[in-house]
């Protein structure tokens, strides 16, 4: 039983608290997107955190904090998104103090999860809380085989998640105190998905991602047109039954087949997005290889786990690089 901590005196919002809660569909706290202002609310070379500094050359002016902080702890939230209402789990750290901009990470479920059981299962939270890092924990919406992302031609249809990031992105930036060029995403199997297209189709938002358990798919590659070069840290296991390490037909979701370009092609094809030039380093002693000389100074990762299956990524590894790219 999951409880969520209220965000009292926050008056940009409707206040409720949801104690013992284990439902993702119940959200006291609703806000129009359009009301929360843009997602591109400029960056700064603010500490990332208020206990750890991050670098940047960016020489705009540190941002606004909202003037009530919030509480840390778990909140279910709605956002207007696309003209439909979207759900996630807020999560706000221990030691948050909402006056100095911190990194937010947003992290997406696999097929069949929710916002809530990705926030019990991620490995994320329990690493970046110590930095001081605000996390989001989206809900997808119901398809064939159950909850997941619209990441093309899987894996639900008729809904617009880009559009639900930019929504859920700029309300959580309107109520904690948010450094907007340093957003991230990660997420595993559809999640990883929808990292992957959020670097292809918001990398004005995200300034890096890092998918795990999922792969580019040879039918929408060609319409990955990031506006900037943008790092992805990809997390894949050899022995992954779902999703192939070699690639190649799937059909995962029933009624929507999908070609995935596997492990080594997406590695391959990200290093040809972000204009890389030379080898991929050889692996390291955590498997990951990469490319360093890449446009805008993008590093593209591929860290494989032998005989890993349906592995979530390893934040130790992706957060020291997610944390040194910037808008």
């Amino acid at each position: 039983m999951t409880s969520f901590v209220a965000f009292g005196r926050l008056s940009l919002f409707l206040i409720a608290g949801v104690v013992g809660c284990s439902r993702a569909d119940l959200y006291p706290v609703t806000l129009d997107a359009d009301a929360a202002g843009g997602a591109d609310a400029g960056s700064s070379d603010a500490p990332a955190s208020d206990a750890a500094t991050s670098t940047g050359t960016t020489g705009a002016s540190p941002p606004t904090c909202p003037e009530l902080a919030l509480d840390p702890g778990d909140s279910a939230q709605t956002v207007l998104a696309d003209g439909s209402m979207r759900s996630y789990l807020l999560h706000i750290p221990p030691g948050y103090t909402g006056r100095t901009p911190v990194p937010l990470v947003v992290d997406f479920h696999g097929v069949g999860g929710s916002g809530m059981s990705q926030r019990s299962n991620s490995p994320y939270p329990n690493a970046l809380d110590p930095e001081g890092v605000v996390m989001a924990f989206p809900d997808g919406v119901r398809g064939p085989a159950g909850t997941a992302w619209n990441v093309g031609p899987c894996c639900v249809a008729d809904v617009d998640d880009v559009a639900f990031a930019r929504a859920l992105v700029a309300q959580v930036q309107a109520s904690a105190c948010i450094d907007a060029s340093r957003v991230y995403a990660v997420g595993v199997l559809t999640g990883g998905g929808m990292a992957h297209y959020l670097a292809c189709h918001a990398a004005d938002l995200f300034a890096a991602t890092a998918p795990a358990a999922f792969d580019l798919l040879e039918e929408n590659v060609g319409d990955c047109s990031p506006s900037r070069s943008v790092s992805v840290i990809s997390f894949r296991g050899t022995a992954d039954s779902r999703v192939p390490y070699a690639g190649g037909p799937s059909s995962l979701v029933p009624g929507m087949p999908l070609t995935f370009l596997g492990a080594e092609g997406t590695f391959a094809a990200w290093s040809a997005i972000n204009a890389c030039v030379g080898a991929a380093s050889a692996p390291d002693a955590n498997g990951c290889s990469t490319y360093s000389d890449c446009a805008d100074g993008a590093e593209v990762m591929l860290c494989t786990k032998q005989d890993g299956r349906e592995e979530p990524g390893d934040p130790s590894i992706a957060w020291p690089v997610l944390k040194r790219h910037h808008l």
